[in-house]
Parts: structure tokens; sequence; C-alpha cells
């Protein structure tokens, strides 16, 4: 399609020039009824160009450029019909005005629509270039044609429209300008703005009302006008077209080397003038000096413009350079620049780094634009709540430094309690354009006294901020030395546990799981252990948080779940038992967990009712509609789902309700002090009996006390588990499968 159009604009052009040919060799009235017809034809292709071709948003300078063939049209038509010397015949003539004045607004609207920056100097290119053409028609044409022997009224009005027309070019020069000389329709529209120009200068040349014995010089400009309007027409009917109504990139600020040329010899006209075409008078003289004055202003203008220009892109470089784009905060440069400041004696330095605690599940499930829109909106909760002399910064992802100044002494107290503050203030759900969305962060807290650096302080703060997401999140902590060495035992600890699974460090110990009222073994909890050649034993509670936030734990989590699978199998040769692991956060969110666990199951053989797999109610909150889906696929699988830790998270009948589960463990704390007639025992006794009215059967952790496991089984506990049954034991040490369970 757009091919079609682009060979209609040239099928148009090809053709009007031999019609402009011979409306300037016809005799009259020929040529004038061929002049019309030429005309009526461009206004009609002209209009269909627009129809098709513009986009709608961007056709007014097109039907002003229209409006003024129309009025042509329909002025010639009226010297067709009109008696010589009414006030009807002149109508023609007095319809250049408004042909000029519509010729030039669509003319300036194309090129303000086409402006890449406030800061573009095309237009300042193009008033200089124009001011020096203008100086060039002037000398050569107007003047001698002033200082000749009779220059009437009409023919002062005729020698103007040379400048008219100049004047269109010089408005439209600053689209060529701007480097869109491959463009086929921008060709067609200067071709338009040449051939005015020389239909003028014809006219100019030999008079308004001045005709030849053969009719010569008017014809020839009406062939120059008919050329104008085919090349408007032609223009409009091709695709390229709609480019000239779109805003350019700021590269045209780039001096091409045409751009350069042509401004080049732009200055050199006023010299040349001088000595090939000295003035004729004094006259002559003082216009060509306001010229030349003109040509001047324009070129320290366009000086000054670039100065003022590099000197705005300087500053947005160094505030570019200082801030974050996103949030428009200062950023790591500023703090440093910020803090290295503040060397007051007898003040104290506070950093507070704050970290939005589960900022990536807000990205993985909303995308990163939502994740965006909630860093700004954080942005402004954190300046709305510190002092206007705290520094505020972004540093990366989801963290943001609040630093601050403080009298010596209470650096430590005051920066506390704006962090509960900024904890407050980021506990009110944030309204996001997916509605509100809630969030807490985590804040590590550095003091030192002023003059310490930056770099110091966020590292200090880095430290505290990590102990306060290990502590639970939602909380702060301030810094201290023994912070740093623990910080050292977990990166220590991070990079050995990246190759415990490839070489073999890894073991899975068991730990039976008793149902009470036989007394005999039901199954055993798979856990794993961590021994290191160099570190020795790794406790679970230090390895196990890492494997999670480094994703670590999704390869060894499957690892363990396929030994403990084999392992299970070969024990249910002797007893009907199952195994229960531990499914953590980051392996319930990992696509494919689905698939994966029933290929585990298949290449074991283990039967799915031979497999319990353990959540957190913390785990279920990460992303609970997600969760939801998953689990349910699990339990289609024929595989128990349990809830471990009960009662340590978000415990309530709706979630038991929720969740596909039909197993419920208490957590071991809740087990302290039962039988003892210790507060726990309300507790527990709830727990069991909201857990069987659902349908679900109950593990009792921890049971250390014979004391506690006949309370438990008095209060029907279906199962228990502690050290009262056994330790973790690896496989070949673990022989409760095969006896009854210990009786005391």
């Amino acid at each position: 399609m757009r091919d079609r159009w682009a060979v209609s604009s040239w099928v148009l052009l090809g053709a009007g020039a031999p019609t402009a040919v011979l409306v300037g060799v016809a005799d009259p009235p020929g040529a004038t009824y061929g002049y019309l017809a030429g005309v009526l034809v461009c206004v009609i292709a002209a209009a269909v160009g627009i129809r098709h071709n513009v986009p709608v948003g961007h056709r007014r300078p097109w039907l002003l450029l229209l409006a003024a063939e129309v009025v042509s049209l329909t002025g010639e038509s009226i010297r067709l019909v009109a008696e010589s010397g009414t006030v009807l015949a002149m109508l023609p003539d007095a319809a250049l005005l408004p042909i000029y004045l519509l010729l030039t607004a669509g003319t300036a609207d194309l090129v303000r629509r086409t402006r890449a920056t406030a800061d573009d100097p095309a237009r300042v290119d193009a008033a200089l270039i124009g001011v020096g053409a203008a100086l060039l028609v002037w000398s050569l044409w107007i003047e001698p044609w002033i200082a000749g022997d009779d220059p009437r009224w009409q023919n002062l009005v005729a020698a103007a429209l040379p400048l008219a027309a100049g004047m269109l070019l010089t408005i439209a020069l600053p689209m060529l300008l701007l480097g869109r000389t491959r463009v086929p329709a921008m060709w067609f529209f200067v071709a338009s703005g040449v051939t005015l120009l020389a239909a003028n200068i014809v006219l100019a040349n030999r008079g308004w009302f001045v005709q030849g014995p053969d009719g010569i010089p008017l014809k020839l400009m009406g062939a120059l006008v008919l050329a104008t309007d085919f090349a408007i027409a032609a223009c409009v009917l091709h695709p390229t077209v709609r480019v000239l109504t779109e805003r350019v990139s700021a590269r045209s600020h780039v001096l091409r080397r045409g751009r350069t040329a042509l401004i080049s010899a732009t200055l050199c006209v006023p010299t040349i003038l001088g000595v090939a075409a000295p003035p004729r008078s004094q006259t002559f003289s003082l216009v060509r000096a306001m010229l030349s004055l003109a040509l001047i202003g324009i070129v320290v203008a366009r000086v000054v413009r670039a100065n003022n220009s590099r000197a705005r892109a300087e500053q947005e470089a160094r505030w570019r350079a200082e801030h974050d784009s996103l949030t428009r905060l200062p950023n790591r440069e500023r703090l440093a620049v910020t803090v290295a400041g503040w060397t007051a004696p007898d003040t104290e330095v506070s950093v507070l780094l704050l970290d939005l605690d589960r900022f990536k599940l807000v990205n993985d499930h909303w995308g990163h634009e939502v994740g965006d829109e909630m860093l700004r909106v954080v942005a402004g909760r954190i300046t709305a709540t510190v002092r206007a002399e705290d520094l505020v910064c972004r540093t990366g992802g989801d963290e943001f430094v609040i630093a601050t100044v403080f009298p010596a002494g209470s650096g430590d107290a005051a920066a506390g309690q704006l962090a509960g503050r900024l904890l407050t203030a980021l506990i009110e759900p944030l309204p996001l354009s997916v509605g509100a969305v809630d969030t807490t962060a985590s804040i590590g807290i550095a003091t030192a006294a002023a003059g310490t650096s930056a770099v110091a302080l966020l590292r200090d703060a880095d430290t505290a901020m990590y102990r306060a997401k290990e502590s639970g999140r939602n909380r702060w902590a301030a810094f201290d030395p023994g912070l740093r060495e623990r910080l050292r035992r977990r990166f220590t600890l991070e990079r050995a546990l990246s190759g415990a699974l490839d070489h073999g460090e890894l073991d899975v110990h068991y730990q039976p799981i008793v149902h009470l009222p036989t007394e005999r073994v039901d199954g055993f909890e798979a856990l794993m252990r961590w021994t290191h050649p160099e570190l020795g034993q790794v406790s679970p509670v230090e390895f196990i948080p890492i494997a999670e936030d480094t994703g670590l734990i999704v390869a060894a989590g499957a690892w363990l779940l396929e030994e403990a699978a084999a392992r299970t199998l070969a024990w249910r040769q002797a007893a009907p038992v199952h195994v229960s692991v531990n499914l953590a956060v980051r392996q319930l969110r990992e696509p494919g967990l689905v698939d994966r666990v029933a290929d585990i199951l298949a290449r074991t053989g283990l039967p799915p009712e031979g497999l319990w797999l353990e959540i957190t109610e913390s785990g279920f909150m990460e992303d609970p509609d997600a969760c939801l889906h998953t689990l349910h696929e699990l339990r289609n699988l024929g595989i128990t789902l349990c809830i471990d830790d009960f009662g340590t998270g978000f415990s309530s009948l709706s979630y038991l309700q929720r969740l596909p589960v039909t197993i419920v463990k208490i957590d071991r704390a809740f087990i302290t002090g039962v039988g003892d007639g210790g507060p726990n025992e309300p507790i527990v006794r709830a727990v069991l009996a909201m857990s069987h009215a659902l349908g679900h059967r109950v593990v009792a952790e921890g049971v250390e006390t014979a004391t506690q496991r006949d309370w438990l089984r008095a209060n029907d506990c279906d199962f228990a588990q502690g050290w009262l049954y056994g330790r973790p034991l690896p496989a070949a040490e673990q022989t409760a499968v095969r006896t009854p369970a210990h009786q005391p």
C-alpha cells in the first residue's frame, strides 16, 4: 500500500512537469484553462494524500497549505470570468495576501511540530541563512530595479514578492537542517519553495501587469506557480510525508558538513557584495547595513544559545551523575560528597541503610513497572519522615540511605528513633496502581564521629542491616564490631556452601516421628546436615538461611528429597513408614516444582503416600495465590502436606481452611512446659481441638520428656517427635524402623 502511494506521488510529479511546460508555452485562453485544470488536480491529489498519509493529529499544517491552493484556484477562476477594470477583477491580485498568510502559517506549523528541543539551533541557523539570502536578493535583484526610472507602486509590491517567498523558504529551512535530506517528501516540499521563489523573481523582473508581446513573463510565472502546486501535492501523496510532522532527536544539534558550509557561505555574503556589487545610494547602503547587523545579531544569538545549551547540558550531566533517575533522589556519589563535608566538631554522622523486605516478590508478581512505582512511593514516604536537613539517597535496587548529623553523644539514640519512625511510616500500605501493597523494611545504623567516610559508614550500616534481616525483618539494628565478625563468618559459609553439594559434604539425618496411640514409628523427618573439611560440622541454623538467601536451597533441597525418598523406599520393605521433608520458600516458588517432585517419586519408586512435604506459614504468606496453586497440584499427586512450626507465624483458622494440608506440626516452643501445668497447655489444647475439628492430624515437635508425651497422648495428640524418641541420625545408624519405639 505504501509503495502504491509512493508511485502515485512520482507519477503526479512526472505529469506535472509537462503540464507546467504546456501552460508556459500555450496561448491564452488555453494556458489559463490548463493552469486551472492543473491546480484543480493538485487540490484533489493533496486532499486525498492528507486523508490517507497524514495522521489525524498532524493534518492542520497540510490543510493550511491546501487552503492556499484553493484560494489560488478560486482567484484565477474569478480572473477568467471578471471584466477588466472592475472590482471583481482585482480580487485575484488581492488574494495574494491570504495565500501567503496561509502558506506562512502552514509552514510554521510544520516546523513547530518537528522541533527537537528548546535548545535546537535549527531555527537560528535558518534565520541566519534567510537574512543572508535576503541580503543577496536585495542587492542583486530588488536594489537595481528600484534604482530604475519608473518604479510604480505595483512594481514595488511585485518586488516584495521574492522577499515573501524567501521568507517562506527561511521558515521551512529548519526542516531541511534537521537531517531529513533523504526523505522524498522533503525533496518535494523544498522544490515547491524553490519554484515559488523563482516565480516571484520572474514577476519582480518584468512587473506585475507587464506582459511581453508573446505573453511569456506572466505565462512563465503561471507555469512556475503550477509546478509549486504539483510539488506540494506530490509531497502529501508520498507516504514519507508523515515523517515531516514527527519530532526529531537531539542529534540535529550536531553541525553536519553541508549545514556548516551553508552557514559559512552566508557569512561571506556582505563582504562579497561589498566588492562585487557596491550599493548605488546611501539609502541602499543603510538597508544593507541593517541586514548585515541582523546577520551579526543572529550570529551572536547563536553563540549565546550554544554556550547556554552547553552550560545546561553540563549542569544536567552533573545532576545525573549525583542523582537517581527513577526516584530523583541523590545517589551514592552525592552521599560521599555530602558526608565528606560534614566535619563540624562535636558532631556525629549517622547513616541508616534501609532495605525493603521481599521487594523481589513485587517485581516478580506485578512486573518491574510496579516495582519502580513502589520505589518512588517509598522514596516519598522516607523524604516526608526525615528532617529537612537530612540527606535521603537511593544507592541501588531497593536500598535507600538516610544520612544525618547529630550532636556528639546523641547519634545512636537519635538514629534509633529515626529508624523507628521510618519503620512506622512504611507499615502503612503503599497506594500503587495495582492496589494497596504491604511492605516492611530492615534498617542498619552506623554512627561515627564527623569526618568518617561514607564508604566506611555504609559498610558498617550494611552489616547491621543484615543483622536486622536475620532477626526477623521489619526492624532496625545498630552496628557493633561483633557484627563484622559474624558477617565475615556468613561470607565464609556462603562461599563454602556453594560447592558443598558437588563435593559430597551434605548428608541426611533422620529423626523418628512416632504414632502416640501405638508408640510405633510412623516415619522420619529428613534433615540436611553439612560437614565441611575445614569448618567442621556447620549448624543448620547457620547454613539453611544462607542456602535460602542465595538460592542454593533449590538444588540442595531436590537432592535431599531424592536421597530421603530412596532411603525410605528401602525402609518400607520392613515397615510402611513415611518420610517428611521440608520445602523452603525458594523451592515453593520455583517453577516446575511439582514436575520435579513427581519425577523423583517415579525414579525412586516411593509411592506418594510415603512422602510428607512440610511448609512454613511464613512461606505460604510470601505469595499466597501462587503457593496455593502449587500446593493443590502437590496434593493431587497423593502427597501428604504439613504445616510446620504452627503457632510461630500467621496462625489462624482461615489458613488451615484454605491450605490443602492434613498434618499440623506444633512448634517445640509450645510443647515446653506441657504436663507441668504451664501456660502453653491451653494453647496446645486449642490447636489440637481446632485441627481435629478440620479433620487434620497433629504432630508435636520437641517432645523430650515422658511427662510431655503422656500429656499429649491424654489430649489426643496423634504424633510426637523429639529427643525422647531419638536424635536425628544418619540412615546407617537409624534402627528405630526395625524396632518398637522407646518405652520409658
